[in-house]
């Protein structure tokens, strides 16, 4: 199973800070590249791996200082607390979608196949991406094009979509394509395109909504000083870490008490965001748009 190279894996590493005795969290197996690599570092600590994709399981190394849960990220906290921990020392999420399920066409992921549009990463969900094209109402449409996908003309295609879909349902990746080509400006379909798709596939997982309660859970169980590691590939989700490791909350200004003090269970371990070497980004062309930062538990 082909999955993508781990994205700025040296980075990642150093931003956990890894105690060889530790407790660690990596909420995105994936292909588990990170993970081991965490687990390289440990001695006789722990690392709890998540991901609610069966095709992750596969890659769950066989190694007793390992527990895999599969499990959306947004139940966090209680699989930890069930397998005996409360509180970590480190939790590493690499959001996005892993490349192994933009290669998978019948995934329906990737604009570049046909296939049944379903972007499901729990094959077990009702939600599926063909619902929320043949069933959502215009307005819902509107708003999720344009918020999810910031796409200029979200609602003429909110209105084009619902037309279309009184003729026949929308059911692929090739007929919802050519249902928005009129759209489309010249030279820009990909974009366009992977703009759209970005927008319906936060929308069947529950993307942003599953962030927020993980980021919320993570400051709860991490120990003072224990790290928080986000890398974010959409300037969505980067807004979310962002606001929440340097405001403790995801809009708004940061609280402070009587005092002046801020209000806040993260701070920022760098000021800006840090970005893959031009190198990386030649050799892996997935890190192109990422975006990692560090919250360290106060």
């Amino acid at each position: 199973m082909s999955y993508h190279n781990p994205v700025m894996l040296k980075e990642c590493l150093e931003g956990l800070n890894i105690n060889p005795d530790g407790v660690y969290v990596d909420v995105t197996f994936g292909g588990g590249g990170h993970s081991k690599a965490i687990l390289a570092q440990l001695n006789n600590g722990t690392l709890i791996s998540f991901d609610q994709d069966p095709d992750a399981e596969a890659n769950a190394p066989q190694d007793d200082r390992f527990i895999f849960v599969a499990q959306n990220f947004r139940y966090l906290k209680k699989f930890c607390k069930m397998n005996g921990f409360t509180q970590v020392d480190g939790i590493l999420a690499d959001l996005g979608v892993s490349s192994h399920q933009f290669d998978s066409a019948e995934r329906g992921f990737s604009i570049r196949f046909d296939a049944d549009l379903d972007m499901r990463m729990d094959q077990a969900s009702d939600l599926t991406a063909k619902k929320v094209i043949n069933e959502y109402e215009e307005a819902e449409l509107h708003r999720i094009f344009g918020m999810y996908g910031e796409i200029q003309n979200s609602k003429t295609l909110a209105k084009t979509i619902v037309i279309a879909r009184l003729r026949e349902p929308i059911e692929t990746i090739a007929q919802l394509k050519e249902v928005v080509k009129p759209l489309v400006k010249r030279g820009k379909e990909n974009q366009y395109y992977a703009q759209l798709f970005q927008a319906i596939r936060i929308e069947v997982n529950h993307e942003l909504e599953a962030l927020v309660e993980m980021l919320e859970q993570a400051a709860e169980i991490l120990k003072p000083g224990g790290r928080l590691v986000v890398m974010s590939y959409h300037s969505l989700e980067d807004r979310l870490v962002k606001n929440f490791i340097n405001k403790g909350k995801f809009r708004g200004e940061v609280e402070k008490d009587f005092y002046g003090n801020e209000i806040k269970p993260l701070e920022a371990f760098t000021r800006k965001a840090i970005v893959p070497t031009d190198e990386e980004i030649k050799e892996n062309n997935r890190a192109r748009s990422a975006k990692l930062r560090i919250g360290v538990k106060l």
